[in-house]
């Protein structure tokens, strides 16, 4: 039997405490080392279960998904620490860092909250003071996709409009949108221009480039023709001139109103008009057209000056255009500050009513204004009432009662009631003018 001393033991004994020490500090070591590993691998399981376990679940409740809750006490310390991780490596979860959004889809949204799909829209349109405002509002929204802009004569001529609308898009810098000429006049009657407001270029008076863009060799009714038969139901008018051009294509073409899902028009009135005591000025000057759109069978949305004489530019809002720094708020603020200094020397004050950037804004922000169903007429053989829009709210529905020379007795009029028009009645203006503002002055 071997015995040891005391010396050796006591060595023995030394040695033993020296690996058991160096073994445990190469213990800690390696849990600093892997510790991290295993708290990134939690994180990831962590962020990646909710999203697994949605997607398992989607097919199922369309509207619900499940995440795994942890039941021991192992679990919930690895799902805290993962969590932790998670949120001081990748910010808080549900934060725009993520790129996920609360209960919508990532993208666009508009004022009224929707996070759909660009409206893909044709302008028609007569530039004009107003009209610039709604062309930048346009170009300048990421709910609406401007597939064309036409021209038509009204504010002034057409060989004036059509220039006018190749510098907005030029000065908003969408070259790319094609640009073509409509009609120079009325269907059936004389042309009547309003430069007495939108000064001798349509543009207050204020002196532009000559635009590099040229129009497409198409013309009006061509492109939108082509536009809408390329992508039938998906395309919007939205008119904010007279509606020669939109009068003409569905005279030569009836057949093409079923393709066009709606017609949004700045016109009309179901309070009296602005150029004469009956008549708004786009459906005065050519009424005709104007009746063709409303008997087309298109939904028709009728944005008159019910609404828009309820939406007037002030001085700060101009301010506030020429204080921005982009060519798109300083081209608006020098129009509307010509325009304004025209209306304080004894024109309409109604000069600066937002007639057309409302109307585009209602495609915008749906909550802006309040709708209501009419039957409308429009009136083309009055001496001093044509262009009138009249408008039911209820059947039936009567005209004038006939002569006493006439040889047909007038039908029984219909006692059910057939709108073919929803018409603006009410308006929020400071949501609208703050959706204005923050597009061009941004």
């Amino acid at each position: 039997m071997l015995l040891l001393s005391i010396p050796s033991v006591a060595l023995l004994f030394i040695i033993v405490l020296v690996n058991f020490i160096a073994w445990w500090s190469l213990k800690k070591h390696l849990v600093a080392v892997v510790a991290p590993f295993l708290l990134i691998r939690n994180a990831r399981r962590a962020i990646l279960a909710p999203l697994l376990n949605a997607h398992a679940d989607f097919g199922a409740t369309q509207h619900h998904y499940t995440m795994k809750i942890p039941h021991t006490r192992r679990e919930f310390l690895s799902s805290s620490a993962a969590a932790a991780l998670a949120g001081s490596l990748f910010g808080p979860m549900g934060s725009a860092s993520t790129n996920v959004q609360s209960g919508a889809s990532v993208g666009h949204s508009s004022a009224g909250g929707s996070s759909a799909a660009p409206r893909r829209i044709i302008i028609d349109t007569d530039p004009g003071v107003d009209d610039a405002m709604a062309i930048f509002l346009a170009l300048r929204s990421p709910e609406l996709k401007v597939e064309a802009i036409t021209a038509v004569s009204g504010n002034v001529p057409l060989e004036l409009t059509l220039p006018n609308a190749l510098r907005l898009a030029e000065i908003a810098g969408r070259t790319d949108i094609p640009i073509a000429g409509g009609a120079s006049v009325p269907l059936v009657r004389r042309l009547i221009t309003a430069k007495y407001v939108h000064g001798n270029n349509g543009l207050g008076g204020v002196d532009f480039p000559k635009p590099h863009l040229k129009p497409l060799g198409e013309t009006a009714t061509q492109l939108i023709s082509r536009i809408v038969r390329a992508n039938p139901g998906e395309i919007t008018i939205v008119a904010v001139g007279p509606l020669t051009n939109i009068g003409t294509l569905l005279r030569s073409d009836p057949e093409i109103a079923r393709m066009i899902p709606q017609i949004v028009i700045m016109g009309g009135s179901l309070s009296g008009g602005n150029i004469t005591p009956a008549a708004e000025f786009n459906l005065y000057v050519d009424p005709e057209a104007a009746r063709i759109v409303f008997d087309s069978g298109i939904p028709v949305t009728m944005v008159g000056l019910d609404v828009t004489e309820k939406v007037l530019l002030r001085e700060e809002h101009i301010v506030m255009l020429e204080r921005a720094q982009n060519p798109v708020s300083q081209a608006a603020g020098k129009i509307m500050r010509a325009t304004l200094n025209r209306a304080h020397t004894g024109i309409d004050r109604t000069v600066i009513a937002m007639h057309d950037p409302l109307t585009v804004a209602s495609l915008i922000d749906p909550q802006l204004l309040k709708l209501q169903d009419y039957y409308v007429e429009v009136e083309t053989e009055g001496g001093f009432t044509a262009g009138m829009t009249v408008g039911y709210a209820h059947a039936p529905v009567r005209p004038s009662a006939p002569l006493a020379t006439a040889t047909a007795s007038q039908p029984e009029p219909d006692t059910s009631f057939h709108p073919n028009a929803r018409v603006a009645v009410g308006v929020e203006p400071d949501r609208f003018f703050k959706l204005l503002m923050s597009r061009l002055t941004s």
